[in-house]
């Protein structure tokens, strides 16, 4: 079942008395219990593009649908399928406990009355707050909040979670706890749309990546795919001593830095090479042997491409 269609989507703003167009013409859909990654630089759309799934925007043209329900239409019976966290310092009752607060808005989301309670405590539990949740939120750490937002996203049993930012604050171990939550809400069957700068959070649980820039849709592919735009499988970085090797003509690699230590001293006579591997294969392998051969090398590293290395390359690169 397709749990987000998103047709010929647009959204422009006034601004100093002249428009401005945050999304233009965007298309995807979402499958239920996939989870997709929107990426893109700061003010591709991606925040604009989520307040609209969350019926807190109204598109200036388009459709959005959740489930088949249009989210202009019917934004009510939109709002009891999702789950939205968008995060950030505010947006809590500074003075109420974290208890007091997520019971607040669990309620305000539409759970009943009956075992509240225990949702509540649930909760907090998988957020990470159950020996802070009689605390204020004023006393809360920017983290603190963060796991909070979370909370009140986990409180209503979602078919679709919107999250935006979702480890924003977290020190890597709360985020890899996190993420372990979301990751759980999948074999749930729990859609996600996903937003983050943060790409380790993309690259351990995303199914698939859709690029904005501009405010229209430049990339759409599984994560897979995705990475290997980056146009390299990896990077080697050698060190050696005495003579470096000598340049050549390779076939499947490209050396991409070189550097040989000059004056006096412990690193005299050392040299530092990086070598960019197109792909894995006889081919590179080869040509590495072959470009190192007779050389003293005493270290050396290899990187896999990443994640990064794709978006970098798909922003550094110019467009029309």
């Amino acid at each position: 079942m397709t749990a987000v269609e998103v047709l010929g989507i647009g959204r422009d703003f006034v601004s100093s008395g002249r428009r401005v167009t945050a999304l233009e013409q965007v298309d995807f859909t979402v499958d239920e219990g996939e989870i997709v990654a929107l990426l893109g630089e700061n003010g591709a759309g991606k925040t604009t593009l989520t307040k609209i799934l969350a019926t807190l925007l109204l598109p200036s043209r388009g459709t959005a649908r959740v489930f088949g329900v249009d989210v202009v239409a019917r934004p009510q019976e939109v709002r009891r399928h999702q789950s939205v966290v968008f995060g950030g310092e505010r947006g809590f009752y500074q003075r109420l406990s974290a208890r007091e607060n997520l019971r607040f808005f669990a309620m305000l989301n539409g759970a009943s009355p009956r075992g509240l309670r225990e949702l509540v405590e649930r909760s907090l539990e998988r957020a990470g707050l159950a020996d802070a949740a009689g605390r204020a939120v004023e006393t809360y750490s920017r983290g603190m909040r963060q796991r909070l937002h979370l909370a009140v996203g986990f409180a209503t049993s979602p078919r679709l979670m919107l999250l935006d930012e979702p480890t924003i604050g977290l020190d890597p171990v709360e985020a890899a706890r996190l993420r372990a939550e979301i990751s759980g809400l999948r074999d749930q069957g729990v859609t996600i749309l996903l937003t983050s700068h943060h790409l380790l959070d993309v690259e351990e649980l995303a199914d698939r990546v859709v690029a904005l820039h501009k405010g229209r849709v430049v990339e759409d592919m599984p994560l897979a795919d995705f990475t290997r735009r980056a146009g390299f499988a990896a990077v080697l970085r050698v060190a050696g001593r005495g003579a470096p090797p000598a340049p050549r003509v390779c076939k499947g690699i490209r050396v991409r830095g070189r550097n040989q230590a000059e004056g006096t001293g412990e690193r005299q006579g050392t040299w530092t090479l990086e070598i960019e591997i197109e792909e894995w294969g006889t081919v590179s392998l080869g040509e590495i042997s072959a470009l190192l051969d007779g050389c003293a090398v005493t270290d050396f590293d290899v990187t896999p491409a990443r994640l990064e290395d794709s978006f970098r390359r798909l922003y550094e690169t110019p467009r029309p």
